[in-house]
């Protein structure tokens, strides 16, 4: 349940060439105040690390979080996510495999715990700054009280762009059918993501940004803040 959204990120990459590729490896560790995947609560301060290997348009990627407001608790939230991608121009497709059972659970019961999860989306450029994306699991745990699979799927609509030298990035989420995440048609996810650079001397600055979220579906809202290094 990654939210693509977090709080104290430590990034470095490491470039080289390989045939005719370039192949990126990039480490990355975040902190979030709360950790909330489209529209839906899932755990207050987390740690979340990330290591993905691109090159040629394809990317294979490992997501974590780990909740850190209930350490030593070993039934306390925990995820790894794997993710493979390729993208092409503003296309992107990829399948990810979700895995939240928490510390403590074993991970191979991919028939139950482990959710399948196919992408696609496309990002429209500099000239138009939206991108579009959808999601819908296929395979392992998603499934309804008669077992049979429910196919939940998840609709985003964002926009970025630079205002007085702030980042805005507004978007909207919904759940078109019943599912993982609604029980009919629901507009999960109102959201309002501003990013601003902080001097800390003259060859270092944070990004620091706050995040407003309105979940309607769940009567609920959120106010996350988030630093990256």
């Amino acid at each position: 349940m990654r939210i693509k959204i977090s709080a104290i990120s430590l990034m470095a990459s490491v470039s080289v060439a390989a045939q005719e590729s370039k192949v990126e490896i990039v480490p990355a560790a975040d902190v979030v105040s709360s950790y909330v995947w489209r529209g839906m609560y899932q755990t207050g301060f987390s740690i979340q690390p990330a290591l993905t290997l691109s090159g040629g348009g394809f990317s294979i990627g490992a997501w974590g979080s780990t909740d850190l407001s209930t350490a030593g608790d070993e039934t306390r939230s925990k995820e790894f996510d794997l993710t493979l991608g390729y993208a092409a121009g503003g296309f992107g497709l990829s399948v990810t495999d979700y895995w939240w059972s928490g510390e403590g659970a074993r991970y191979g019961r991919y028939k139950t715990d482990h959710y399948f999860e196919g992408t696609v989306s496309y990002d429209f450029g500099e000239k138009c700054p939206l991108n579009l994306a959808w999601h819908t699991m296929f395979a392992g745990g998603d499934k309804d009280e008669d077992g049979k699979l429910q196919y939940s799927s998840y609709a985003e609509i964002g926009a970025h762009f630079n205002l007085m030298g702030v980042e805005v990035v507004p978007g909207i989420g919904i759940s078109p059918w019943t599912g993982l995440y609604s029980n009919g048609f629901g507009l999960n996810e109102i959201s309002l993501k501003a990013t601003k650079q902080i001097k800390l001397g003259d060859s270092f600055s944070l990004p620091c940004y706050v995040k407003v979220i309105a979940a309607p579906e769940h009567d609920n809202v959120f106010l996350i803040m988030g630093v990256t290094l």
